[in-house]
Formats: C-alpha cells, structure tokens, sequence
C-alpha cells in the first residue's frame, strides 16, 4: 500500500501535519508529490534497488521525499540530521548513495563532503542552496505529477546503527522487485492487527524522522490511509497540546519523553484532555518502574511496549495489562522465540540471565562488515542477538538486565562510547580514556568520560578548563549526542596488563554513587 491508493476514496484529507507549523499535505498532494521524486529519480538513473539518502531535519516535505524514494523503488537511507560532516561522508560513501537529499539547515556539512563523496551523481538541497546543490524545489517542479509510466516497485530503508568498530553499520536485507500497489510493511501490519491502526487513526510523532521507529510507524500509518501529524522538536507540554489539538489516536515515544511528561506542573498537565489516546506505544529505552506506573495512571491503560531492533530479527510486546502483572518486563515474544543463553551459547534454565537470541525473525546483514554480522549469530543455531543481557520469567516474559556491551541509550538514542574513545585518545593531552554511560534523570543515561591526561591538572579550575577543550575537540568530530557531557581525570585507568580496560569497574563505581544498580 501506498499513499496514492487512497487518493480516489479521500483525496483531500491530509496525510501530514507538521504540529509547529501547521504546514498541511493531502494524500492528494503527498501522492503527487511523491510521483515527482520518483521521476526526478529515475532520470537521474536511480534504478529498484539502488541507493539513496536523506539527511535533514523534520521538514514539511520529509515525506515526500521518502515515499519519492520508496515509490521509484530505492533503498533510502535516513541519516540522522545531527551527523558531523565526517560521519555523514561515511554513511554517504558506505551506502553508495547515487542521489542525496538535504536542506539548508545542514548547509555546512552538505558543503563540507562535497570533496570526500565523490560518487553521488545528484545533490538536492530544500529551503535554497549552496555550491554543488541542486534546488529541490526547482528540480521537482521541472516533473510530472504522474505515477511512472513502467511496472513500480516497492522501495525500502536501509538505516544505519553502529557497529563494533565504532562506524555506523547499514542494517541489510535483499531488495527483491515486489510490487508497489500490493506490497505493505511489516510495520503497517503491526501497526494494524497489534495497535489497531486503520484510516481513521490520528499518528502523533514527536520523535526525529531519521530513527527507525518514527520512521516505520509514520510510512505504515499512511498505508493504512491514516493521519500524521509530526512534531518538529519534543516539548512535554507542546506534544499534550497537539495531542488534544488534533485528537491523536496513537503515537510512539521513548521513556525520557515520559520522564519530561511527568515533571510538568499538575495544573498544566490536568489542562489537556488525552483520553482521545487508544494506543500510546513506547520503546528504544528501558521505562524506569515508577514512571511506567505513572504513565499509566494518567493515560489510562492505552500504554504498549516493544523491544526490538532496526535489524527486524524479532518483536517483543506488552500491553498494559500485561505489564502491571509482570511490572519491568519489556513483553512476550510474538513473531518469534526467544532463546536466553550463556557465554558458551548454552540455554539457560528460567530465571537466569544470558544473551538473548530470537528465533524465527527476519534475516538482516550488516553492510560491508561480515564480521559484526557473525557476531551477531549464535554459534551453532540460526538465531540471531541484539547484543542485550535479559532472563525470561516462567510465563515466558522477558527482563533486560543489561545493555549491549557498554552501549549508552540516552533519551532513546543508542550511543556507542567507542567513537567517543577513539576521537579523543588523539589528543595531545590524552593518555587513555574510557567512555561509558551515567545515570541520568531525563535522559536514562548520559556520556561520560573519565581520561588520563599527560599532566594532571593542578587546579579545579585547570581541570574544568581542560573538560571544556576535551569536549570541544570531542564535538568538532562527532556529533554532541555521542560526546561527553563531563570530564573526570584519573592518575590512571583501570587496564589489565594485556591491554583490555575495566570499563566496568569505572561503570559500578558511578552507578553506585549515584546509588543505582545497573
């Protein structure tokens, strides 16, 4: 399904609603819209199957560039709009993006990989343009409005997630030729048959486009013919506003959103009417307990959790009922079975904890790193991790434990302390450094370093002094999210003589003064 299949039932209702700006789409306009992408595309030698990719914020033509993509039969790939120059010429490069989609407000970095992509054949920037760009606006106007004249097929995403070495690593599966007016998203038959998604749902995205969720649930909520209506940025009380505002049905968030929700004041909160939410679905973090319960006192029982992953390998999932009777559970299998084991790769009895492998899902690789895909295979069973630590209970209910090996999931973005590691051990003044996640009251967790320095600083104020120029560097190469917010120095770091860091210790020793477990 696509957005064109509802333009002779419902032309004219809108398809996206920007909430800040009011800026409004039909499935009319999306549609044709989106044909014009296809077009400008396809001239542009974009076959099914070939890649391209989107890197902007949550622009009132976010979509019709993804559903262009998707209608021309592409595998897109939506980059995080808060990438450094660096980071975006890897993905651009790794992906081997043929066209690539931008807008002002990342003209800085658009004009920086111009030298380090050189096989991007068409750059297109929205909102006016800089050297080496296109206009968008101008490109698409120049195409008709029209399906593409040949049989159309359904395009795709390939988004990216870090991998063991610290890049970013493209989530792959094979591009097959389905058809366009035929094939839906797994996603869309979640979103149907689990949330009760049709063509009179309300979808309220708060969240960034470029994550995998937003994304997914947005594309599937406009294949069942429904309503999107995204946030340009979270704010608690702008998001209850548009909540009351446009009658939202459903809508996805991550925990901190929740956290922020609830440190509004009562009188601001009690202000808006939310008992239009059927289904209010999160995920990306782990829901501290209490604020779970909260949650649920307020909005009622329409609070439903998932744990799954980019990589589609398997689907966990609790409604409310379920959870309040297995409090901390992140849900049961659905799609699949779940397999806990040890070191070895040995199943474990219930109750205890391991890896924890799914069983049944769908196939993924990691692009161009064969390597990170083994190690994401069990050793003797086709089953496949994301890296978690959790034990199921004997109802079958599934309990994270831990994180993927030192991963940092801050405000539900997943943050791999190993780039921040190897950017900042080449400082001049660095000696060793080991990043790891705190906790954090908003965010879940927050960055943190803690670096041997040549020289210890001799002074607080020498020490703050040196954080702020360890963290500048740090920004100037990686995006703010995945850098330090603070700077602890140590004499030295905990290493065993073979080289291997006790990461960990540092880890136990931060939660604990913060008296949490982790």
């Amino acid at each position: 399904m696509y957005p064109g299949a509802f333009v002779a039932t419902h032309p004219d209702k809108p398809a996206v609603i920007m909430a800040g700006s009011g800026f409004t789409q039909t499935f009319a306009q999306l549609d044709a819209a989106a044909n014009r992408v296809s077009h400008l595309l396809r001239a542009a030698g974009v076959r099914p199957g070939d890649h391209v990719a989107i890197c902007m914020e949550n622009h009132d033509r976010y979509f019709e560039i993804t559903w262009g993509c998707y209608y021309a039969g592409a595998v897109y790939t939506n980059c995080s709009s808060r990438l450094t120059h660096s980071e975006l010429a890897y993905i651009l490069n790794d992906s081997e993006a043929k066209v690539f989609f931008t807008s002002k407000y990342k003209a800085e970095q658009a004009a920086e990989i111009l030298p380090e992509t050189p096989n991007v054949q068409l750059r297109l920037m929205l909102d006016g343009t800089v050297p080496g760009y296109e206009s968008y606006e101008t490109a698409v106007e120049a195409q008709p409005d029209t399906p593409l004249p040949e049989q159309r097929f359904a395009g795709n995403d390939m988004l990216y997630s870090s991998g063991t070495t610290g890049k970013p690593k493209g989530v792959s599966r094979e591009f097959v030729e389905q058809p366009l007016e035929t094939t839906g998203t797994g996603v869309m038959g979640l979103l149907a048959l689990l949330f009760g998604g049709n063509s009179d749902t309300v979808y309220l995205s708060p969240a960034p486009l470029y994550h995998a969720a937003p994304l997914r649930f947005c594309i599937a909520a406009h294949q069942l013919g429904a309503t999107v209506i995204a946030m340009e940025h979270f704010d608690p009380e702008q998001y209850l506003q548009a909540v009351q505002h446009y009658g939202a049905t459903h809508s996805q968030v991550v925990p901190t959103m929740f956290v922020r929700m609830l440190k509004l004041p009562p009188e601001v909160r009690a202000a808006y009417d939310v008992s239009s939410l059927q289904y209010v679905i999160h995920a990306a973090a782990p829901c501290p307990v209490p604020v779970k319960q909260q949650m649920i006192e307020w909005f009622g029982p329409v609070i439903h959790e998932y744990y799954a992953g980019t990589e589609g390998n398997g689907f966990v999932y609790c409604n409310s009922d379920m959870w309040l009777a297995h409090k901390g559970t992140v849900g049961t299998p659905i799609n699949c079975v779940l397999h806990i084991c040890g070191d070895e790769g040995e199943e474990v009895p219930t109750g205890e904890s391991g890896t924890v492998y799914f069983e049944g899902g769908a196939e993924f690789e990691y692009h161009n790193d064969p390597e990170k895909t083994k190690s994401s295979r069990h050793p003797d069973k086709p089953w496949s991790t994301l890296g978690d630590v959790g034990y199921l209970d004997a109802d079958n209910f599934l309990y994270l434990t831990d994180r993927k090996a030192y991963m940092i999931i801050t405000g539900g973005v997943n943050v791999y302390p190993q780039e921040a590691e190897n950017v900042l051990v080449t400082h001049p003044k660095v000696i060793d450094v080991a990043v790891f996640g705190v906790p954090n009251d908003d965010f879940g967790e927050e960055v943190k370093a803690v670096v041997q320095p040549a020289t210890m600083p001799a002074s607080a104020g020498e020490a703050a002094a040196l954080a702020h120029e360890l963290i500048t560097f740090c920004r100037s190469q990686l995006a703010d999210v995945k850098c330090p917010r603070s700077i602890d120095f140590r004499e030295e770091l905990p290493r065993h003589p073979t080289g291997k860091l006790y990461k960990r210790l540092l880890k136990d020793e931060y939660w604990a003064a913060a008296g949490r477990a982790i």
